[in-house]
């Protein structure tokens, strides 16, 4: 069985309003809670960008679910910052925290004025990061000088058990490189032929048998215009290619970017309906590639519809 994750988008909503939500999400029957972290949002029309590790705790404290988010390593945050972080909440929450690390994108990096690498880079930086990460949870102390430099750093305050580290991908490129290393993989939906190479990558690079995750981006709501409008409104600069997401680093340089996107791009990247059961039969496909962690991002603002409408239609089909 999948384990089916509601998305929160710091983003899009204050983390107030999210953090409001959680009971509901709870009793809607989401079996854990996911987030991204970001210093800037996509677009000034998602408007917010909660600090995520702050509002982890609060969020962890008021309800029992599992709970995830991804964060990018080695430029503003130092790997062993975010080690920290980790093993603060793990420590408080045993067996209820995951962490994933992706690459970075320009729009939450570029703050910190240094120079925005190429992916080549960036790569490395996340390679040597996330072993800075799994070492310093492991108690050791570690010095390392490459594309990240720590030294002498060691946790005195580490959780009874390590959480997971998984790791992102967009590419088959990128999938089947983190194949070799990373503890699982979580990407994002695509069409299904497309979904399939990017787990062959994955596994073709050694990761067979390890954990994968997909966030699925959808829009519901209670009409299809509505749920289509919504898309169009707070998720059209998502659906650029992913060398101008990665590279863009401010808001309205996306809503530049983005203010041509049709309703039919939309589509194309985001899965449109106001018809739970058509949503089920989208989740079913993508659990029979193998995702054993689904996480569903409701893009557009009505989220207590989602929360409820899913709770009673969807969830119990899964």
């Amino acid at each position: 069985m999948a384990i089916i994750c509601y998305h929160a988008s710091h983003e899009q909503f204050s983390p107030g309003e999210l953090l409001g939500w959680m009971k509901l999400v709870e009793a809607a029957g989401f079996d854990a809670v996911h987030s991204s972290d970001h210093f800037y949002p996509w677009g000034e029309r998602q408007g917010q960008s909660g600090f995520s590790f702050a509002w982890l705790g609060a969020a962890m404290q008021a309800i029992r679910l599992p709970f995830g988010v991804i964060c990018a390593p080695g430029g503003r945050y130092h790997p062993a910052v975010i080690a920290q972080a980790a093993a603060t909440l793990a420590e408080m929450f045993p067996d209820r925290f995951w962490l994933e690390l992706g690459s970075g994108e320009a729009l939450n990096e570029h703050i910190t004025g240094e120079p925005w690498p190429e992916k080549s880079v960036r790569n490395k930086r996340l390679y040597e990061s996330a072993h800075i990460i799994k070492r310093l949870l492991n108690g050791e102390t570690v010095t390392h000088e490459g594309a990240v430099t720590i030294k002498d750093a060691k946790l005195y305050t580490r959780p009874p058990k390590v959480p997971p580290i998984i790791a992102a991908a967009v590419t088959d490129h990128t999938a089947e490189w983190l194949g070799s290393w990373a503890e699982g993989l979580i990407t994002i939906h695509k069409p299904l032929d497309k979904m399939k190479a990017t787990v062959d990558a994955f596994h073709k690079g050694g990761g067979k048998g390890k954990p994968l995750y997909l966030k699925m981006q959808l829009s519901y709501a209670r009409s299809y215009d509505e749920a289509l409008a919504g898309a169009l409104d707070q998720w059209r600069t998502n659906v650029l290619p992913s060398e101008k997401l990665q590279d863009l680093y401010l808001p309205q340089h996306f809503d530049a970017a983005a203010r041509e996107i049709t309703a039919k791009e939309i589509e194309q990247m985001v899965l449109v309906s106001d018809d739970p059961a058509k949503h089920v039969a989208w989740i079913k496909q993508y659990i029979e590639l193998g995702f054993e962690h689904i996480i569903l991002h409701n893009v557009n603002r009505q989220q207590e519809f989602f929360i409820k409408d899913f709770g009673e239609h969807v969830l119990p089909h899964l």
